[in-house]
């Protein structure tokens, strides 16, 4: 099957506290599948688990499996510095470091050892061409990230993930902080991005993971009640719960 990601009976706790219970769900490639839940259901926990950042918190126990490309990626034999190579990450507020544009997207080809100038100088112009921004900040490469707009940032740190060339770009409400002009752009690019990677994006906007996504899941408490193709999911949900939620009585 072509199943990028395999998630299997993953339960999460956090000390004693079970945050994310018998999750199982198979991720496809270059597919868009959105997470929907309301706040604190373990949609972020989630897909933290994707790419092993749980594991930088001292309280993180897991049990369950994982699997990219059918490796287990909390085999102990595996390199964390390379599952994130592989598992990229778009945080809900752009964070660039304090560089220059041009650093920005090359800091993860220096991380991973290449030294090579030209290489590197391909890598970061095919990298912002690919996160729609090149024509915007070709003349000024040498400038400060931080005096991008807010929209302009989040595309620079996509551009920053997809130069390393991951597999799968995890999203985390990437367009919350961003005005509805720096939304559109965002999902104009991932529908682009699905064509190269496979895209897992935690959402609150119902109708961002109509437009953007193939497939959605449904978290609640820690659970996942529900989950399928997202025109099917939200015009028929077969859990009275997802109904509930999509049609805005709670959450």
């Amino acid at each position: 099957m072509d199943y990028r990601i395999e998630v299997e009976d993953l339960n999460v706790y956090f000390d004693e506290a079970h945050i994310l219970k018998d999750i199982s769900i198979n991720i496809k490639k270059n597919r868009v599948t959105s997470l929907i839940g309301p706040s604190g259901c373990g949609k972020s926990t989630f897909i933290r688990t994707l790419n092993r950042m749980n594991d930088l918190i001292d309280s993180f126990k897991m049990t369950g499996t994982i699997l990219l490309d059918g490796g287990d990626i909390y085999d102990p034999k595996v390199d964390v510095v390379d599952l994130r190579k592989k598992v990229g990450m778009v945080f809900q507020k752009p964070n660039p470091f304090p560089k220059s544009i041009f650093d920005n997207v090359a800091y993860g080809l220096r991380i991973h050892g290449i030294k090579d100038k030209d290489f590197i100088e391909k890598r970061v112009e095919d990298s912002l061409k690919e996160a729609a921004l090149w024509d915007e900040v070709k003349e000024k490469l040498d400038k400060s990230a931080m005096g991008l707009s807010g929209g302009q940032q989040q595309r620079l740190c996509i551009a920053r993930t997809i130069a390393v060339e991951p597999e799968v770009i995890l999203m985390d409400e990437p367009c919350s902080a961003l005005d509805p002009i720096s939304t559109t752009k965002i999902e104009d690019l991932i529908h682009k991005l699905k064509e190269d990677f496979t895209i897992i994006i935690v959402t609150h906007n119902m109708q961002q993971a109509t437009r953007v996504s193939k497939y959605t899941a449904f978290f609640l408490n820690g659970e996942i009640v529900e989950s399928g193709l997202t025109d099917k999911l939200f015009i028929e949900p077969e859990d009275k719960r997802t109904e509930d939620y999509i049609t805005g009585r709670f959450g």
